[in-house]
């Protein structure tokens, strides 16, 4: 197996642009209209768990970001989007951000973790669907995923997802 040469990095300002331009090759051109983008409006994400993968060329080759969010009045990090570069894709930069984001999240404190994806890819981050957790509409209930950073974080956690000043 070849070694995986990237250098990953907390997101500064400077990095804006080119990860929106990632984001754009990456997604679809609609990629804002998505409910998860409505979670994210007027929110600052959180730059503890903001990360960029760069080649030893300084070539951005994926990116990661988080936010505060809430599931009922529970805290929780709304993971993504998370892009790897066309170009880079299938050499295992997606995990290698998600395990760092996900490490940095217990770190920082979270107990949890929630996420819009397949379960079949994420079940490997120890993602699974999360019951009776309601995302804003057109979002498929079924790929609604969380992941528990403490043991039963997700235990009797239900309601809508909201944004962070919109809870109580």
């Amino acid at each position: 197996m070849q070694e995986i040469k990237i250098h990953l990095a907390r997101e500064v300002p400077g990095d804006w642009w080119e990860v929106e331009e990632l984001y754009d090759l990456t997604f679809a051109p609609g990629r804002t209209a998505l409910s998860s983008y409505r979670l994210r409006e007027d929110v600052a994400p959180l730059p503890d768990l903001c990360l960029t993968a760069r080649d030893p060329s300084g070539v951005l080759a994926g990116v990661v970001r988080c936010w505060p969010t809430c599931v009922g009045d529970a805290p929780a990090v709304l993971l993504g989007p998370i892009a790897v570069h066309p170009t880079r894709q299938g050499e295992g930069i997606a995990a290698i951000l998600m395990m760092n984001c996900i490490d940095a999240a217990r770190s920082a404190g979270w107990s949890r973790v929630l996420l819009v994806g397949d379960h079949p890819y994420y079940k490997r981050f120890g993602f699974d669907p999360v019951a009776d957790v309601i995302m804003p509409p057109p979002t498929n209930p079924d790929r609604v995923l969380g992941l528990s950073l403490v043991d039963g974080a997700w235990d009797g956690i239900t309601g809508q997802v909201r944004r962070p000043k919109d809870c109580i």
